[in-house]
């Protein structure tokens, strides 16, 4: 066979592909069994390397999501803004939390003091003070995991960038590779004049291979690195929404702090003797205390306070829980719930349905729950998410609902206690829209991390973790919360008694 045999263009393109890569004199001088080892063993395994990596590739396509956010910023001086912002955030929670601690001892020493209209007044005044510190505590920490979150994106941005980039250069390589292998040994030997040639394609061919398993590894760990950019993303969208969440409560608190203090202005006129007659009316109170509704989220019906003192006593025998520490609970979650709102109620439009403020991984537990309740999965009330574009929090991406009744348990964490739940009642089925399973649910929960040793810092350890997963401080005021509300409910417990036995 002569050269004249082969087409011109299979020459110039085996010529073009094998120069366009340097090659060391070193690495011409390869032997003779290195290019027989290459064109038998090696063949095969290119030729699989290949389709592997091509589908790799084409899949790798769709496996990277769009941006969430595009700085008009460098990725240096993101990073820069973001270091400056934080230390300036950092200074700015602390002095605040340096002015909460003051305000602590303030309103503990005039609780101490002698009741009298006046110093209630004044501890109310100074309780609305720091609970618009507080406020002003979880703004900050919101501002600071906003800058994190931006950070973070901005990382991911730039992930993206280089996997784009890395799978641009692996098909590049697959590209050359694949040419090179269209033509057979004979060829390519011939289409060279020199034997030297001929050794910088076989050395092309050696350094395309080399190309395509670097370029493998790096997507690889790029891939890698979006993945934990991705988790901790989602991390710090969690705890904002847990943020936003506690701030709610705190502004609630707040609320309800001012009604309390204009009316007991009202009531008493600024009167000292009709504010002791008020203390002093224990056979009143205990009645208003036994009729007041206990408000529930996602029941169908209402309970009175006395009416689920009863199933918080009956909890309690069954757990160790404390009656005014679970009926707290569930009054802190309650009203969490009714300030989120109800989602996925007959007549609620589609972007409040399960399957988009649920997440994807609560599915199939949610769909559980319902089809063994003989419930309908798209008109069965559940939490809705805290959105807040700004901060990056948007329904149905990174921020999640879809808890389930008063207690409001996620469906995966309410499968794990249903079945302790079903052997206590003696049901067949564990409902977490029923008032007496959602309160034994939570004093099982809440029994799990020690609540039941009722000591102060158990049950505040307990709650923290209710809320939050973990025993972390910035989440301080739930806890805090709960304990203040379970200190009302002690007394009101107290007055009952005392009305009981007379």
């Amino acid at each position: 066979m002569n050269i004249k045999y082969l087409e011109r263009h299979k020459i110039e393109d085996i010529r073009k592909l094998a120069s366009g890569i340097k090659v060391t004199e070193r690495e011409k001088k390869v032997s003779k069994e290195k290019l027989n080892y290459f064109f038998t063993s090696q063949a095969t395994k290119f030729i699989s390397l290949f389709l592997l990596v091509s589908f790799l590739v084409l899949n790798l396509g769709t496996s990277v999501n769009a941006p969430i956010f595009l700085s008009p910023l460098s990725f240096k001086e993101a990073i820069a803004l973001y270091d400056e912002e934080r230390a300036k955030l950092e200074k700015e929670l602390e002095e605040v939390e340096k002015e909460i601690a003051a305000y602590e001892k303030v309103v503990a020493q005039t609780q101490k003091e002698k009741q009298s209209l006046q110093n209630k007044i004044n501890e109310l005044k100074k309780k609305a003070e720091q609970l618009t510190l507080k406020i002003k505590q979880t703004n900050l920490n919101l501002d600071y995991l906003k800058v994190r979150i931006e950070d973070t994106t901005n990382s991911i941005n730039k992930t993206i960038s280089k996997i784009e980039q890395t799978k641009q250069n692996l098909r590049n390589a697959l590209l050359s590779f694949y040419h090179l292998k269209q033509y057979s040994t004979l060829e390519i030997i011939l289409a060279n004049n020199e034997i030297s040639e001929f050794f910088d394609y076989l050395n092309a061919v050696n350094l395309l291979q080399e190309k395509i398993q670097a370029n493998i590894q790096e997507l690889q760990e790029l891939e890698n690195t979006l993945s934990l950019q991705k988790q901790k993303l989602d991390a710090d969208a969690e705890e904002t929404q847990k943020m936003l969440a506690m701030q709610l409560l705190q502004k609630q608190e707040l609320e309800k702090n001012q009604k309390e203090s204009s009316s007991l202005l009202e009531i008493t006129k600024g009167n000292e003797q009709k504010y002791q007659q008020l203390l002093s009316s224990s056979q009143q109170k205990a009645n208003e205390i036994r009729q007041r509704l206990y408000e529930l989220i996602g029941v169908k019906t209402q309970v009175t306070f006395g009416e689920a003192l009863e199933i918080a006593e009956w909890v309690a025998s069954k757990t160790g829980i404390r009656p005014a520490f679970l009926l707290a609970v569930i009054t802190q979650e309650s009203n969490l719930g009714k300030n989120v709102g109800t989602c996925n109620r007959p007549g609620d439009p589609y972007n409040k349905n399960w399957r988009q403020v649920m997440k994807p991984s609560q599915h199939e537990a949610f769909l559980k729950i319902t089809r063994e309740l003989g419930l309908d999965p798209d008109t069965t009330p559940v939490s809705c998410p805290i959105n807040d574009p700004k901060r990056g929090l948007i329904a149905g991406q990174n921020s999640w609902g879809g808890a389930m009744g008063p207690a409001q348990f996620i469906p995966t964490t309410w499968l794990t206690y249903a079945p302790k739940v079903k052997q206590i009642t003696g049901k067949a089925v564990a409902n977490p829209w029923d008032v007496r399973d959602a309160f034994l649910a939570s004093a099982l929960y809440l029994t799990n991390y020690g609540a039941n040793k009722k000591t102060r810092d158990s049950e505040w350890r307990a709650a923290l973790i209710y809320f939050s997963g973990s025993v972390n401080t910035k989440y301080s005021f739930y806890a805090d919360s709960v304990l203040a509300i379970a200190d009302r409910y002690e007394s009101d417990i107290a007055t009952l008694k005392q009305l009981a036995y007379r």
